[in-house]
């Protein structure tokens, strides 16, 4: 289905924000490993956790749904072997956390999604795995999915991972290595995407009753041996999805308020407020609301560096096609590797509005002009669709094809986008 976009005249609204992807999932994966029941308060519902939650009930966790929570029985780490591949959809926050969880059960367990999940690496995290006594491998023994497991549990013991290019290894090895019969080491050195997302993974365990020790810089130590229990968790809003309307502010010199969103929160991405700040919007900020408005946008040559919020490469790319000058963002490679090949994606997609726009090794640079209006091709990658339909509020005759993949991360998003004419 294609979307039309409307260009906005004016804006000054106030949205409200579904709960955390990156939050919700690290809390399913770890209610269900939990002794007892959970009570997950305001997720997110998507297409992600659908197949999350899909796959943790295979494995025996109970996982109901009773208006804005979810409730989870845990298994105690106690796994059940399923009669089935465990289909991921393009999940691959939870291809990843699954790989480590689903060692711990017994008997084999395939691991298995859409054709573009199958090109995702995760070599490092099967090398880390079989460091700790796992019988894993990927497709003909290749670094990519399906993940053939053959489980009896983790043994424990040491890992290094160096220059890897998801931190989703790190967080799915800290998140069932209490459940290992030994303690685990894991340490980390060289390059270390999307660290935030490590912090976020720590928060999330110590709320369920775990809790691990950091002697030194990117070295964390786990006691095995130990379980989660069951607790009521309140998942904050998602600062990602904050970052289409903060955008639009920008682009529009206009106001919003995006409510439910903790702007102290450890979600990297919530570092694109800064960003903006940076380049002349005002921010306000609140309990739990941030409010941007927009002004006239800095000028001039600027590079970011966006390591730390890889996700907000979308947002700022389509940015920088409307702020005066050129636009360099970097030490995002690993993004070739996303639901698209995000960074051709953007740049054939800026082409295509007519702005200036190529990628880099590793990165893309943007000279910003004046975008014309244009049929946008998602390649099923949910911030391509949101990133460039914003853009649409400022620039006529934007369309967005396949507008249903934003079902992945934030199903409401076009009723929210809609909300902002009234």
């Amino acid at each position: 289905m294609t979307k039309t976009i409307r260009p906005l005249p004016h804006l000054d609204a106030v949205v409200t924000l579904p709960g955390s992807k990156s939050y919700t999932q690290r809390a399913l994966v770890i209610a269900s490993l939990a002794e007892g029941q959970s009570v997950l308060n305001h997720p997110l519902f998507a297409e992600d956790t659908h197949w999350l939650m899909e796959a943790l009930r295979a494995l025996g966790a109970q996982i109901t749904i009773r208006n804005d929570a979810i409730i989870v029985t845990g298994t105690g780490g106690r796994l059940r072997t399923p009669d089935h591949p465990l289909h991921l959809g393009n999940n691959g926050t939870a291809l990843r956390l699954l790989t480590t969880a689903a060692a711990l059960g017994k008997g084999a367990i395939t691991l298995t999604g859409d054709p573009r999940l199958c090109e995702r690496p995760i070599r490092p995290l099967l090398d880390a795995l079989r460091t700790l006594g796992v019988d894993c491998r990927g497709r003909n023994d290749t670094g990519f999915p399906p993940v053939a497991i053959h489980a009896e549990g983790l043994h424990g013991g040491r890992v290094v991972l160096q220059d890897i290019e998801s931190s989703q290894y790190v967080s799915s090895l800290l998140i069932s290595a209490p459940y290992a019969r030994g303690d685990v080491e894991v340490l980390l050195s060289g390059r270390i995407p999307s660290l935030p997302y490590i912090g976020m993974t720590l928060e999330a365990m110590t709320h369920f009753g775990q809790t691990v020790e950091s002697p030194a810089l990117h070295h964390y130590r786990i006691r095995g041996g130990r379980r989660y229990e069951g607790r009521a968790y309140r998942v904050e809003g998602d600062a990602s999805s904050a970052s289409y309307f903060f955008l639009a502010a920008a682009l529009l010199k206009g106001r919003i308020r995006v409510e439910n969103v903790n702007p102290a929160t450890l979600q990297g991405d919530i570092g694109m407020v800064a960003l903006l700040e940076d380049l002349g919007c005002m921010v306000r900020r609140g309990d739990d609301w941030l409010e941007v408005t927009g002004r006239d946008l800095k000028s001039g040559d600027c590079r970011f560096d966006l390591g730390d919020m890889p996700d907000m490469v979308p947002t700022l790319a389509v940015l920088s096609a409307l702020r005066p000058g050129r636009t360099v963002i970097g030490n995002v490679a690993h993004l070739r590797h996303k639901e698209s090949n995000r960074l051709a994606a953007l740049v054939a997609e800026l082409n295509r509005a007519g702005i200036e726009a190529k990628e880099t090794e590793d990165g893309i640079m943007i000279h910003g002009g004046i975008p014309r209006g244009a049929v946008i091709e998602t390649y099923n990658d949910h911030r391509i669709a949101m990133s460039f339909a914003i853009l649409g509020l400022a620039v006529p005759g934007m369309e967005i094809q396949n507008s249903a993949c934003v079902n992945k991360s934030f199903p409401e998003f076009w009723d929210t986008l809609d909300r902002l004419y009234s």
